[in-house]
C-alpha cells in the first residue's frame, strides 16, 4: 500500500469506525505497538494497522504507547487515538472501601463491582491471602478504608494488594509516633484495638476517650466486655439483635469471657481510629455508655457507670 504524506494526515482526520460508541478498550502492560492495534481491533475499533503505524513512526511514537484502559467515542479520529495512546489518558473506575466494614462486606463490593477483572472469583479468604504473598490468619483489618482508582478491567487481586500495603504504611507511620506505655506487644496488637474502637465510635469527639476506656481496662487486666467483638464472633449467625445467651457464649472473639484483645481485628479501621489506639486520651475512664444521640457518657468508677446505663438505657431519672 503506498500512501502519500498528504493522504496519510488526511486518513489520521477521518473519524475511526467503532463497533459502539463509547468503546472501553485495554492495552496490556508492554504491548507493542502491533499488540495494541491487534488489541484495540478485537475489541471493535476498525483501524487500518499500516496506516496508523505509519501514522506512529511518523511521530517517532511507534515504542512509546502506554498501557491501560481507554474509552473512544463516536467522532474519535486516528490522530486523537494515537494521542491518546501516547500521553496515556486512561479510563479509570473508581471503588470506595469503607471504615468499620469486614472483609466479607468489602468482597461483596468487590464481586459487584462491573469494572474489575475477578480474578479472586471461586478463591477462598486462605488462596487470596497465599495470592498476596501474605501470611496472616485473615484479611480483617489488613486493608485499608480508602476511593481507589485503578484502570478498567484491573484485577481485584492487585486493588486488595494495594489496600493492604496502604494499610502497612499507615499503621507503621501512626506506630511510630504512639504514645509510651501503651499495653501492646506489636503493632497487630494496635490494628485490633483500633478496629474494635471503628466499631464502637459513634462520634468522632469520643474517638480518643472510647481508646482510653479500652487501653485502661487492658492495663488493669480487665474484660474488654465490647459488644462488636461478640457479634464478629457470632458471624453469620447474628441476626441484629444481641443477647443475654450471646454474651455468655464463649468465641475467641467474645470480649466478655475471655481476657485481653481478640485474635484478629473485626473489622477495617481508619487512620482516626488507628492514631486513637495509639495516642488515646490521658484519662483513667473505664466505662462508657451510649446516649442514644451517637455520642457517649464516660465513667471512671462502676456506680457512676450504673447511673448513666439507668439514665440513658433504661429510661431511668
Amino acid at each position: 500500500m503506498a500512501v502519500s504524506a498528504g493522504g496519510l494526515l488526511w486518513w489520521a482526520e477521518q473519524p475511526i469506525t467503532l463497533r459502539s460508541s463509547p468503546l472501553d478498550f485495554r492495552i496490556a502492560a508492554g504491548s507493542s505497538l502491533r499488540s495494541a492495534i491487534t488489541q484495540m481491533r478485537e475489541a471493535g475499533i476498525e483501524i487500518n494497522p499500516t496506516l496508523l503505524g505509519w501514522l506512529a513512526r511518523a511521530h517517532r511514537a511507534d515504542t512509546a504507547i502506554k498501557a491501560g484502559s481507554y474509552a473512544v467515542k463516536e467522532g474519535t479520529t486516528p490522530h486523537q487515538l494515537l494521542d491518546k495512546l501516547l500521553k496515556g489518558k486512561v479510563t479509570q473506575g473508581d471503588l470506595t472501601l469503607v471504615e468499620g466494614w469486614t472483609f466479607r462486606q468489602w468482597r461483596a463490593r468487590l464481586d459487584r463491582h462491573p469494572d474489575l477483572r475477578h480474578d479472586t472469583q471461586g478463591l477462598s479468604e486462605a488462596q487470596i491471602i497465599e495470592r498476596l504473598g501474605l501470611t496472616a490468619p485473615s484479611l480483617e483489618g489488613l486493608l485499608y478504608p480508602d476511593t481507589y482508582l485503578f484502570d478498567k478491567q484491573s484485577s481485584d487481586l492487585d486493588l486488595l494488594a494495594r489496600a493492604n500495603r496502604a494499610m502497612q504504611r499507615k499503621l507503621e507511620a501512626e506506630w511510630a509516633q504512639r504514645s509510651g506505655g501503651l499495653p501492646y506487644k506489636s503493632p497487630g496488637e494496635a490494628l485490633i484495638m483500633a478496629s474494635i474502637i471503628e466499631k464502637e465510635t459513634g462520634r468522632e469527639a469520643d474517638r480518643e476517650l472510647v481508646a482510653a476506656v479500652f487501653v485502661n481496662r487492658l492495663r488493669k487486666g480487665m474484660l474488654l466486655q465490647t459488644d462488636p467483638t461478640v457479634i464478629y464472633g457470632l458471624g453469620e449467625s447474628f441476626d441484629g439483635n444481641l443477647r443475654k445467651r450471646d454474651l455468655q457464649n464463649d468465641t475467641p472473639y467474645n470480649t466478655y469471657t475471655r481476657p485481653g484483645l481478640p485474635p484478629t481485628p473485626i473489622a477495617m479501621p481508619g487512620q482516626a481510629s488507628l492514631r486513637a489506639a495509639l495516642n488515646p486520651a490521658a484519662s483513667d475512664v473505664l466505662y462508657f455508655v451510649a446516649r442514644g444521640d451517637g455520642s457517649s457518657v464516660f465513667s471512671r468508677t462502676l456506680d457512676e457507670h450504673n447511673q448513666a446505663v439507668n439514665k440513658f438505657q433504661r429510661g431511668g431519672k
